[in-house]
C-alpha cells in the first residue's frame, strides 16, 4: 500500500502519515520525486485500511498496490516521471543523448571526448572513473583523480556527469563530484549499494543485471526508492543469452514493457550490448524508434588506444549519424530532442 501526497503537501502533514502508521505498528518509507511524494507502507494492510488516511491533511491518495514493486509502480504513479539531472530531463517528452568515454583515461582525451559528444547533441556527459571488470588485470578506472578529471571538463564543457558508484563506502564521495549515479550490471543486486543511493539527494542510473529478469531489476529499482530516491533512470543495456554474435543480446522489448509496469523513464546502452562499433548506432535507432526515453554511448577521440571498451566506442562519422537518427527518430515517437548546452567558455 502507498500512499501518495499532494504536491503541495507540507513536510509536517508527511511526518503526520508516518507518525499515524508507526503508532499502528507498521513502518513508513518515504520516496520524493520531482513533482511527488509517495509514503510506502509495510506491515498489516487490512489494519491500514482502518486508519481512514485518506483523510488526512496533504494526502492525495490512498492505493492497495498489486505488483511487488509499490513505488516505481504505474498503479502508485500513473503518469510517467521525469528525471532532472544537472537540470537536463529525462522523461516520457525528451530524447536525451548521453555520451562520452567509458573510461576517464586523461583529462586531455576526456575533454576531447565531451567535446565530440557535445557535438553531436549530448546533454549528458558519461564517464568512468571507477571501473569494476571482469579480469582483475584490466584497468580499474583512476578512481577519485578520475571524478576530478571529470568535474574539471564539466566546468569547461557545460555537460553534466554521470559516473558510476561501485561501494556503498564511496557514494558520498562519487556525489560531491556527479550528477548522477551509475549502478553499473554488476551491482545491480548489491542492496547495499542500492540503499546507499537511495538516501542521496542525486539521481540514479540503474541499469539491468546481465542475469536479470525485468521484475527483479524493477525490484532492485524499489530499494533505491524505499530509502526516499524516486529519481531513477532504468537503462537496458543487453543481458547475457545463449547468442555469441554480439557482446550481450540487447532487450528492446524491455523499454515498452517497462513504460508499462514502471512510471520511471528508461534509457538503452546500445554500446555495452553490442560491444561492436558498426552496430551501436542501429541499435540506438530500434531504442529511439520504441520510445525509449534516451540513449547513452561510449565516444572516445582515439579508440584504437582505449583502456577500456574501444571497440564500441564511437568516432565522429557515428556521431553524425547518431545525432541524425536523434533528429528523425525521436519525432516520430512524439518526443524532442534534449537540447545539449552551449559551453560556459
Amino acid at each position: 500500500m502507498v500512499v501518495v501526497m499532494k504536491g503541495d503537501a507540507a513536510p509536517e502533514e508527511i511526518d503526520a502519515v508516518v507518525a499515524v502508521v508507526s503508532q499502528a505498528g507498521g513502518s513508513a518509507f518515504v520516496s520524493r520525486g520531482v513533482t511527488r511524494t509517495i509514503v510506502g507502507l509495510v506491515g498489516d494492510i487490512a489494519l491500514f485500511q482502518t486508519l481512514n488516511l485518506g483523510a488526512l491533511p496533504g494526502v492525495q491518495d490512498v492505493i492497495r498496490i498489486s505488483q511487488p514493486f509499490k513505488l516505481v509502480s504505474r498503479e502508485s504513479h500513473p503518469v510517467p516521471s521525469t528525471v532532472l539531472v544537472g537540470g537536463v530531463p529525462i522523461g516520457p517528452e525528451t530524447a536525451t543523448l548521453i555520451a562520452g568515454p567509458c573510461a576517464v583515461e586523461t583529462p586531455e582525451q576526456t575533454l576531447a571526448a565531451a567535446r565530440m559528444a557535445q557535438a553531436a547533441g549530448a546533454a549528458l556527459l558519461r564517464g568512468g572513473a571507477y571501473k569494476p571488470r571482469t579480469s582483475p588485470y584490466a584497468f580499474q578506472g583512476l578512481g577519485e583523480a578520475g571524478l576530478r578529471i571529470l568535474a574539471d571538463v564539466r566546468a569547461e564543457v557545460g555537460l553534466p556527469v554521470v559516473t558510476e558508484v561501485v561501494e556503498a563506502a564511496d557514494v558520498d564521495l562519487v556525489a560531491s563530484y556527479a550528477d548522477m549515479l551509475q549502478v553499473g550490471t554488476r551491482n545491480m543486486q548489491n542492496f547495499s549499494l542500492l540503499q546507499a543511493v537511495g538516501s542521496c539527494d542525486k539521481p540514479v542510473l540503474l541499469k539491468r543485471g546481465l542475469n536479470a529478469t525485468i521484475e527483479e531489476w524493477l525490484m532492485a529499482a524499489e530499494y533505491v526508492a524505499q530509502r526516499g530516491n524516486l529519481s531513477i533512470v532504468l537503462c537496458e543495456r543487453g543481458i547475457r543469452t545463449f547468442e555469441t554474435a554480439t557482446r550481450n543480446t540487447l532487450d528492446i522489448s524491455a523499454v515498452p514493457i517497462l513504460h508499462d509496469l514502471s512510471h520511471l523513464p528508461v534509457i538503452v546502452d546500445p554500446s555495452h550490448a553490442a560491444g561492436r562499433r558498426d552496430l551501436v548506432v542501429p541499435l540506438a535507432r530500434a531504442a529511439l524508434a520504441i520510445g525509449a526515453d534516451g540513449v547513452i554511448v561510449d565516444v572516445h577521440p582515439h579508440p584504437e588506444n582505449a583502456l577500456c571498451d574501444g571497440p564500441q566506442a564511437l568516432v565522429d562519422p557515428d556521431l553524425d549519424a547518431l545525432a541524425e537518427a536523434m533528429r528523425t527518430l525521436a519525432p516520430l515517437a512524439g518526443k524532442r530532442v534534449t537540447a545539449a548546452s552551449a559551453a560556459p567558455r
